[in-house]
């Protein structure tokens, strides 16, 4: 497989305080990646690091041999990626399917609107309902699709499952199967280890803005233990 995201050395600061201490992690074309850690551990720092969401950063990230450190945000959304915060960003007074159509297409390959609806047959129910009326689970839906329609081929996923009902957390990790079944990269900041067992391919264990372990996922019943002592569960 081929390396698509490379993140070296990453540091990051909200003002002055130091938040990532050299990352490194790379995620290969078409992989699921997770990325594991307890709160404040610098997860979602990282994801806002690699969409230039956070400004204050050194070191080194590289999308498709792009340097994205040098980018402007718009630019780097235009490369490919796209970043699904854990607030979800629903524009509360659009409908589904203007939320749908609102972000711009960078790049050929897209989903269309109608199979984006066959991917989340609730947001074809919904299509004519203002963000305000729907569910989390169906906001959270609706950020991933806007994503899927842009053509964009990298996706950066915040917290997915956070407080979300058990069929609505199987139904977002058929998702994942589906899109990682079209080639599609996805990084993806979970807590839920069990959820992301289901989908992911290789796990990235975050401690204090650090990477401390990296394992394959035929290796997560052998790290149990680890996880149990890292992660508090």
């Amino acid at each position: 497989m081929t390396a698509l995201l490379e993140v070296r050395d990453l540091h990051a600061w909200y003002g002055e305080s130091h938040v990532l201490h050299g990352v490194n992690m790379h995620v290969n074309k078409g992989e699921t990646v997770c990325i594991l850690g307890r709160n404040g551990m610098g997860k979602t720092t990282t994801l806002r690091s690699i969409m230039g969401i956070v400004r204050k950063r050194e070191g080194r990230i590289t999308l498709g041999g792009q340097d994205l450190m040098a980018m402007a945000l718009h630019r780097t959304a235009r490369a490919g990626i796209g970043y699904v915060p854990e607030e979800r960003g629903i524009f509360a007074t659009l409908t589904v399917e203007e939320n749908l159509m609102l972000p711009p297409q960078i790049a050929s390959g897209g989903m269309t609107v109608d199979e984006i609806y066959r991917l989340f047959p609730n947001l074809e129910e919904r299509r004519r309902s203002p963000g305000t009326k729907l569910s989390g689970g169906e906001q959270q839906m609706l950020a991933m699709a806007r994503i899927l329609r842009t053509g964009a081929t990298t996706l950066l996923l915040d917290e997915p499952t956070e407080g979300l009902a058990p069929v609505i957390i199987d139904a977002i990790g058929e998702v994942l199967r589906e899109l990682r079944k079209r080639g599609m990269t996805v990084v993806l900041v979970e807590q839920n280890f069990r959820f992301a067992a289901k989908v992911a391919d290789r796990f990235y264990v975050m401690d204090h803005g650090q990477m401390s372990h990296e394992f394959p996922v035929g290796e997560l019943a052998a790290r149990m233990d680890m996880l149990h002592e890292t992660l508090g569960v």
